[in-house]
């Protein structure tokens, strides 16, 4: 549901509403006896939003809960397959069905702003960024799910509360504290077609003893691959046609490809400004000649019949290149990614004295990840003069019935040869809290802990050619790319190599906090909380040699290194205003603010004011305004740089290249974010069990970092005549441009403030409890309406996502909602799920949809059924299906990969799973 009571009352009934309205795979959701014991034994707690412990007051901020039960049921092993089809996601999520660029990591992302705008904390504290290479979010597959019992997902910034990040809002992940017994968990799951097959072994032991407690968790989760070969929809890549769709490729093909050179033998009698020689009108060479065209410039026109070489060399022999030589790349790639999986957990207290008590926490994780993608495309960076051997050179004479000897050639080659592009990671990565916490005489509570977190990977990619290497062996006379036997075997043997790269992040952070109650006012008793924090954040990334020097038809990529620290102080007040009048049953104001000084960019602060106003018993309006922030990464700060050659039209030359270095950039300030969530939560007493929340959110987000557009950096710092200008402004500071003797300007071009992104909408959430034919029933609906979702470039101009489907950075569907419905009798349960998705159309078909042949994509609804039976006290039984209806992914015009979007819709199909779990 979208609120949580703060009184064990509503925590009680909101574990049984809760499930039905959570997320698309909340399903079964039972509260045991000793859960229910527990709850009436609580007098104040605090929940995600929030560092206050306080009975009867409700939450200002919309806030989603998810029972261990409800994932369970949903047959997850990962925490990501929950999160990311709650109806509040959205945009681009990596995950197992994420392939290409994913690196084996998951993450959630909510509103679809980004998955560095959503905040991870596990037991309220943050988590370490995780992943590969200097990573900047967190990986959700270092949280077991086994060690889970609850998720609480906050649907509003709360930077005033938890600092950066908090923008999108909180995924505050609750392990297992309380834990008497041993619990054994094995499950299993199969694609109805066979493969991704996925097995999960845990368990969990604890002991309560008389001055604390013990929980220790171990999980092994292994997962199968599955192949695009495999399924219709992606087993080769699609392409438009006059005559429809038909498989296509890529033109980097299997046996090579070989593009003449249309300017072959063309005689050049005119020189530019710099007496470089140029063609102008009148000139002709083998292939054309130019002429003048309307505008009286010059143009070039073949002559009749004829036109340089297009040549493929698939099946060893040489021909005329057509559709039917490109190479088919989904054959070679995988469809649903391999992974193994590694996570232990510990959790304990101790009781110093009757007011003092030390807690830790300690989590590990050991990821094996893969990927596989087609054989590398390689090219010639400069084309290859050709040599053959009937004119006394070194190349073969295969091509001299197409091409002329001396013509420059462009060559693009697959190297089946060598194999697939395989893509491996190891990721370790460790987390270690500890502290005290007490509470004083007069009732307040204090906390002090260290919160310790370092990630370390080695991502590794082999098959790959250092082009560098073979284009100096052919200059020099001893290799030749357009013969065959060249690229096999012992000839393409030293030039083949494995990229290794290894990067890490490592976070510390030292808190304190104190809580209590300050007055006791007419409509109830002030409550506040204040604390000090101090973290500091590393990240490290280093290329391979290779990749570094760009010898490998690669970027070229340079190392990222950096650091940062930050002091910040806040403090929280809960303020009764009202209560026991008319239409004013109970009126509470919260409020915080924090004070944050970083290292990287000086000092600033954030602030919430909420508001709970109910009327009377079954009706409460809620409203939050709010600031938050976001810091830039290490990434963005110190991300490595590398040369990119940008097209650019500017008055001080006529060279339309500029050299622009690409990267992080220092001077980088926060995101600003201004939010107002306003909504109302109703409960009917005449409908006993009956729940009804509505809530509006409104984020705009303002210095938003990116990159800029490069002739806007030009002609913003550079004026006609070469001199800098505006140098007084962080954009041309940073830029730091130049222009050489011969005309190129240089500048560098890394991730600015400059930009800004609004998205509104609504949150609709109905849960219904009730007993009918001698059973327990829950039903929920969870609905999301997506009204503004903008983003704006540097010049003003708005970008509108909204009902489209993108082929980078996900999807931003109108209209999303989940259905679920539970029954239950004394020893087993059975749960039906839908969750449906509106249609919607592709934007790079938003100028002209009559161009394309899919310019949009039909709604979609996934059904799911899950069951479980209590074999004995001791013994339970479980299982279902995802997608029980086979639901096909949809194509659509400039789609993202496999023909689809896997960021948004099942790709595997019908998939299966059973359980059993054994508990003592």
């Amino acid at each position: 549901m979208s609120s949580l009571s703060l009184t064990a009352k509503a925590i009680r009934r909101g574990l049984f509403t809760v499930a039905a309205t959570a997320v698309a795979t909340t399903s079964s959701f039972s509260v045991s006896a000793a859960e229910e014991a527990q709850v009436e034994k609580v007098e104040r707690i605090a929940v995600t939003g929030s560092r206050i412990k306080r009975t009867d007051m409700e939450s200002a901020s919309p806030l989603t809960v998810i029972d261990a039960s409800a994932i369970i049921a949903s047959g997850a092993t990962s925490i990501d397959d929950v999160l990311q089809k709650m109806t509040s996601s959205g945009g681009a999520m990596t995950n197992a069905a994420v392939n290409n660029g994913s690196g084996g990591n998951a993450r959630v992302n909510l509103r679809g702003l980004g998955s560095n705008r959503t905040l991870v904390l596990v037991n309220g504290r943050r988590m370490i960024a995780s992943g590969t290479g200097a990573a900047s979010s967190v990986d959700l597959n270092t949280i077991p799910v086994s060690m889970i019992q609850r998720v609480e997902v906050l649907k509003d910034g709360a930077s005033a509360v938890y600092g950066t990040d908090a923008i999108a809002g909180v995924v505050n992940v609750i392990l297992k504290r309380d834990f008497d017994g041993f619990e054994l968990n094995v499950q299993t799951g199969i694609s109805g077609q066979g493969d991704a097959d996925e097995s999960s072994i845990d368990f969990t032991m604890g002991n309560t003893f008389d001055k604390g407690n013990v929980v220790i968790n171990a999980q092994y989760t292994k997962r199968g691959d599955a192949s695009q070969a495999d399924r219709d929809f992606s087993d080769c890549p699609i392409a438009e046609g006059a005559n429809g769709l038909y498989c296509a490729g890529s033109s980097y093909s299997e046996g090579g490809h070989i593009w003449g050179d249309y300017l072959h033998n063309m005689t050049k009698s005119g020189t530019d400004e710099d007496g470089n020689a140029i063609s102008i009108i009148g000139d002709a060479g083998k292939y054309g000649q130019y002429v003048a065209n309307e505008k009286g410039e010059a143009e070039f026109e073949y002559f009749e019949g004829i036109s340089e070489a297009d040549l493929s060399g698939l099946g060893g022999e040489y021909h005329e290149f057509t559709n039917d030589d490109r190479y088919n790349y989904a054959k070679d790639s995988f469809l649903s990614t391999p992974m193994e999986r590694l996570n232990l957990s510990f959790a304990g207290t101790y009781e110093l004295s009757d007011n003092v008590m030390f807690f830790s926490e300690a989590m590990y994780s050991k990821r094996w990840s893969d990927q596989q993608m087609a054989p590398q495309p390689i090219w010639n960076g400069s084309p290859w003069e050709y040599k053959p051997m009937a004119d006394g050179g070194f190349m073969t004479d295969d091509l001299l019935p197409w091409v002329e000897s001396g013509e420059k050639l462009s060559y693009g080659r697959r190297m089946v040869e060598s194999g697939s592009r395989d893509f491996s990671q190891v990721v370790d990565t460790i987390r270690l809290v500890v502290g005290l916490e007490g509470e004083f005489e007069n009732g307040w509570t204090w906390d002090a802990s260290y919160n310790k977190g370092k990630n370390d990977s080695v991502d590794t990619l082999a098959n790959l050619h250092n082009i560098g290497s073979i284009n100096d062996a052919v200059l020099e006379g001893s290799f030749d790319p357009f013969l065959q036997s060249s690229w096999m075997g012992e000839s393409i043997a030293p030039f083949i190599y494995t990229e290794v790269n290894s990067g890490g992040s490592e976070l510390d952070i030292a808190a304190a906090s104190l809580a209590g109650d300050i007055v006791d006012l007419p409509a109830g008793t002030m409550g506040f909380a204040a604390g000090y924090e101090f973290r500091k954040e590393s990240a490290y990334y280093t290329p391979d040699s290779l990749t570094a020097q760009g010898l490998a038809n690669d970027p070229r990529v340079e190392a990222t290194a950096g650091s940062f620290d930050v002091n910040e102080f806040y403090a929280e007040l809960a303020i009764p205003l009202l209560s026991g009048l008319p239409l004013a049953e109970q009126v509470d104001l919260s409020a915080a603010i924090r004070y944050f000084d970083y290292s990287t960019f000086g000092s600033d602060n954030t602030w919430k004011l909420g508001l709970t106003w109910r009327l009377f018993d079954d009706l409460m309006v809620r409203g939050v305004q709010s600031t938050a922030f976001r810091a830039p990464t290490v990434s963005e700060l110190y991300g490595g740089k590398s040369p990119s050659f940008d097209q650019i039209v500017h008055p001080a030359t006529e060279q339309t290249q500029a050299e622009v270095t690409v990267g992080g950039n220092e001077l980088l300030t926060p995101e600003e974010a201004d939010i107002t969530t306003v909504g109302l939560v109703y409960s009917p007493s005449f409908v006993e069990g009956l729940s009804l929340t509505v809530d509006y959110y409104n984020i705009e987000i303002s210095n938003t970092i990116t990159s800029v557009d490069s002739n806007y950096v030009a002609n913003q710092c550079l004026d006609a005549n070469g001199n800098t200008i505006n140098t007084g402004t962080a954009l041309c500071q940073s830029a730091n441009i130049s222009i050489d003797a011969t005309g190129r300007i240089k500048f560098d071009n890394g991730l600015q403030n400059i930009g800004e992104t609004n998205t509104a909408g609504y949150d609709v959430n109905i849960a219904y409890t009730f007993d009918a034919l001698g059973l327990d029933w829950k039903a929920g609906l969870d609905t999301s309406i997506l009204d503004t979702y903008e983003e704006f470039d540097q010049d003003g101009n708005a970008v509108d996502y909204k009902g489209f489907i993108t082929g980078g950075v996900g999807a931003y569907a109108e209209f999303k909602t989940n259905f679920n419905l539970t029954a239950a009798g004394d020893d087993w349960s059975a749960t039906y799920e839908a969750r449906y998705i509106d249609g919607m159309d592709s934007f790079a078909c938003k100028d002209d949809p009559a161009d394309c042949y899919a310019p949009s994509v039909d709604s979609i609804v996934y059904h799911d059924i899950s069951a479980s039976y209590d074999v004995t006290n001791n013994v339970r039984l479980s299982g279902g299906v995802n997608n029980l209806l086979d639901e096909e992914p949809p194509y659509y015009t400039g789609n993202n990969d496999s023909n689809t979007d896997p960021y948004t819709y099942d790709v595997l199909g019908r998939y299966f799973f059973v359980r059993a779990s054994v508990k003592f």
